[in-house]
């Protein structure tokens, strides 16, 4: 039998009190801080029914909390209602971090509970050093969700295949030998990994344990002299086997991770990230060891794409282009005539897509929003709620692909008949946002938070703004959301040359409508003068933008120009892969206006 919330909710306390917990916290990660996880890690998606991919609830006794953020606030508030839980949205004025409720929340003696492995090392810090303050205990070895979770999915069994050079564009070998050379220089004799993706780009390898991003359930620990790699044997061939044989990676069983912690030698040097790598993690460690706590160097290294990869990113967004083209097409042309819902425009996106050569799965779960359910920024239809479309106003499409030759990320809101003018308003400055930032040139060094401003700056015009990031880090063929580049207010990275970062600015009104327009580019040198390296966006995405939903009279004439200069790469690229009717049409969309 399904259980109610509040059911889960009364044994989850019934735990609480027989270990003697006064709180427990359930974060959103897996055991390796991944940001999307698989089913067996969806803990605090089953103990409080929200899906959002970001957020973290604590239960206490007598009440229950859940935070998350400004992408996901109308959505949390429509999965949590008919339950106890109360939701603080993150960011917003007076709403407390789950650091500073639990800060000041808990009184001596009491005790907080988690499940270390899904906790960084650097949050736990925070409860560390509150817990001397406030005289509170802390368990972090306990996982009282599996004690409740009936039936609990299982740890992923796919196999694992091999992201061949004519994709990655570098051998393992020699991302092993520019790792070590980082590490000689930090005198670092050992290399803790275990975030998923940089495991995955540093090996070349890849999976399918967590839907949408082609990653494998692993740990890594490089030493000069060697590197272990810890996985399920089960999933490994024997082709696959001897290639690690090969490159002098020794296989270890997954499980057996942390037993071979205790044994690191104590001298040793070990980098690692406190921000990637769990408490328990931290816990295993020999307590003499020297720890470096540093950002993983595979961080920058796989945020500067080579030049295969780069070559790769652009067959990927033709065949993206294609099929999201020939998606418009077909919606433009039956939205008069066939009945369609929102789940319909999901299974049609996916359907073109996988009509691609080379496409191994979405990169994300498609946001197909229509109407006002587009205020909610990452609304996800189901089959027990969705929407049908109507001749009229805009439905809101984020979606991407996974192609052997790269990862595709793309929003376009679309036009389906008579729009209210303030909404083309809203419509026409979202684009003129995406326009002042695609056309930028700004000097080496510049942090993201100052590009961010450049996009945001057009729509605090018109007294509005928007509670996500500009744009993000684009994996290769790998997660969609990458570090370190991302554009938002507080960002401090420097975004780089070869960088591949979205730019998604948006206007949501709740309960009235959202839009939101999205491409990848690619950061290059643009010149070199006196003041040094100015660097651009050069645009990676050729998909139409709706010209029907703009209003003219906003645009200047460098933004007019911008469009039509866009919209002429648009056709050059796509239109050789279309039938004559589709053609025909994308012709219509992209001439001059």
């Amino acid at each position: 039998m399904k259980l109610s919330v509040d059911n889960k909710l009364n044994l989850l306390r019934e735990l609480m009190i027989k270990n003697s917990i006064t709180a427990y916290l359930v974060t959103s990660s897996d055991f390796h801080q991944s940001e999307y996880t698989g089913n067996f890690f969806k803990t605090r998606e089953y103990i409080s029914n929200f899906s959002g991919s970001s957020g973290t609830v604590l239960i206490t006794l007598d009440n229950a909390y859940l935070w998350t953020d400004g992408r996901y606030f109308l959505q949390a508030e429509k999965e949590l209602s008919g339950s106890e839980f109360h939701l603080f949205k993150t960011g917003l004025k007076d709403t407390p971090t789950v650091q500073e409720f639990i800060k000041n929340t808990m009184k001596n003696n009491d005790t907080l509970a988690f499940d270390g492995r899904t906790v960084s090392y650097n949050l736990m810090l925070e409860f560390i050093s509150a817990s001397k303050e406030k005289f509170f205990q802390l368990k972090i070895n306990m996982d009282l969700i599996n004690e409740i979770w009936e039936n609990r999915p299982p740890l992923s069994k796919e196999k694992v295949f091999l992201l061949e050079e004519q994709y990655s564009g570098e051998k393992a070998v020699t991302k092993l030998k520019r790792l070590r050379h980082i590490m000689i220089n930090k005198n670092a004799t050992c290399h803790i990994l275990s975030s998923l993706d940089d495991i995955c780009w540093l090996f070349n390898l890849r999976g399918k344990d967590i839907k949408y991003n082609p990653v494998v359930l692993s740990y890594a620990i490089i030493f000069i002299d060697k590197t272990i790699l810890f996985i399920d044997k089960s999933k490994i061939s024997t082709e696959i086997e001897l290639y690690f044989n090969n490159i002098n990676v020794e296989i270890q069983d997954y499980n057996g991770f942390y037993k071979y912690l205790h044994k690191i030698d104590s001298s040793s040097v070990v980098l690692l990230d406190y921000n990637k790598i769990n408490s328990s993690i931290y816990q295993a460690l020999p307590k003499e060891i020297h720890i470096i706590n540093e950002i993983n160097p595979e961080n920058s290294m796989k945020s500067i794409k080579n030049l295969v990869e780069i070559k790769n990113n652009y067959r990927a967004h033709i065949k993206d282009g294609v099929a999201m083209t020939k998606f418009i097409y077909w919606l433009k042309n039956n939205i008069s005539k066939n009945k369609i819902s929102e789940l319909d425009v999901v299974n049609k996106i996916e359907a073109f897509r996988k009509g691609q050569e080379g496409f191994m799965e979405l990169s994300f779960e498609t946001i197909a929003a229509y109407g006002k359910n587009a205020a909610m920024m990452h609304y996800l239809p189901n089959n027990k709620n969705f929407s049908f479309l109507e001749p009229k106003n805009l439905i809101l499409i984020d979606s991407g692909g996974q192609y052997l030759e790269g990862t595709t990320d793309i929003t376009r809101t679309i036009s389906l008949g008579n729009v209210d003018p303030q909404i083309k308003k809203h419509y026409t400055y979202v684009l003129k946002s995406l326009i002042a930032l695609s056309k930028s040139k700004f000097p080496h060094h510049t942090f993201g938070g100052s590009l961010d401003s450049i996009a945001r700056n057009v729509i605090w015009e018109i007294g509005l703004d928007y509670r996500c990031a500009t744009g993000h880090g684009v994996g290769h063929f790998l997660n969609v959301h990458e570090g370190p580049n991302i554009l938002r207010p507080s960002a401090d990275c420097i975004i780089s040359p070869d960088m591949v970062t979205t730019i998604e600015p948006g206007i949501y009104i709740d309960n009235s409508h959202g839009i939101r327009l999205e491409n990848e580019t690619l950061t290059t040198k643009s010149f070199k003068n006196e003041y040094g390296l100015f660097l651009e966006f050069k645009t990676l995405t050729f998909v139409p933008i709706d010209i029907e939903a703009i209003e003219l009279c906003f645009l200047n004439k460098e933004e007019i120009n911008w469009i039509n200069s866009y919209h002429e790469m648009v056709f050059e690229k796509i239109s050789p892969f279309l039938n004559r009717e589709e053609a025909a049409w994308l012709k219509s969309q992209t001439k001059n206006i």
